[in-house]
């Protein structure tokens, strides 16, 4: 096998792989793997390590799901409201492939008869039955892989949250500036409220009118004398 890689030493031991030059006359002995073989092998590895990558993404997925909104949950089981948030929050529903008519029925097809819950290989079953719907066009194993990674390393969106409206006529009805009345008394110049004294007359008994500009003046003066 001229000019061809083989791993040096006999046995494969060195470890170390050599160009082998066309007119070296060396030859294949016993004993000596070709680097091709090496390299197929860890391109196979590669592969499978990928592939558990996936599979951790895939199960973190689920279980992040199924806390949603239990603190009690451990994570191992997901129930239907949750099963049907992820299939919407990942894009799995999609209004004309699939439905969340077509989510429930999945649900109920792959739990037991008496659980209300689905376990994770229950989960993948239920994906394995979406999939085809979903990816018409694939092989099987090609849309089980594409429902997967719709999935993968996703987590449940917050629903409901008010976010702050950033318009002028908000700026204008929040500017405490601008307040006039019994409602600029609620706040100080900076804009931040006075709490109770704001809203209530707390009587002083500084022996003072309400509010007197010069309140506290006249001790000083006493003792200026």
């Amino acid at each position: 096998m001229d000019g061809v890689g083989w791993w040096g030493g006999e046995g494969g031991n060195s470890g170390k792989c050599n160009a082998i030059a066309a007119d070296s006359g060396q030859r294949e002995r016993p004993g000596i793997q070709c680097v091709a073989v090496q390299e197929g092998a860890g391109r196979h590895s590669v592969a499978k390590m990928a592939e558990s990558t996936d599979v951790d993404e895939l199960l973190n997925a689920f279980k992040r799901f199924a806390i949603h909104g239990d603190t009690k949950a451990s994570g191992k089981e997901m129930n239907g409201k949750n099963w049907a948030k992820l299939c919407k929050d990942c894009k799995v529903i999609d209004g004309k492939n699939i439905t969340s008519t077509d989510v429930d029925i999945v649900f109920t097809k792959v739990k037991a008869k008496s659980s209300r819950v689905i376990t994770y290989e229950e989960f993948q079953k239920a994906l394995e039955e979406l999939a085809p719907k979903k990816f018409k066009g694939q092989s099987k194993e090609e849309a089980l892989q594409s429902i997967y990674k719709l999935i993968e390393g996703k987590e449940p969106t917050n629903v409901g949250v008010t976010k702050v409206a950033k318009t002028r006529a908000v700026d204008r009805l929040t500017d405490t500036s601008k307040y006039t009345g019994s409602h600029k008394e609620r706040f100080d110049e900076s804009g931040k409220g006075k709490g109770k004294s704001g809203r209530e007359e707390v009587v002083e008994n500084t022996g003072y009118v309400a509010a007197y500009k010069n309140a506290g003046t006249y001790d000083e003066k006493t003792k200026a004398k």
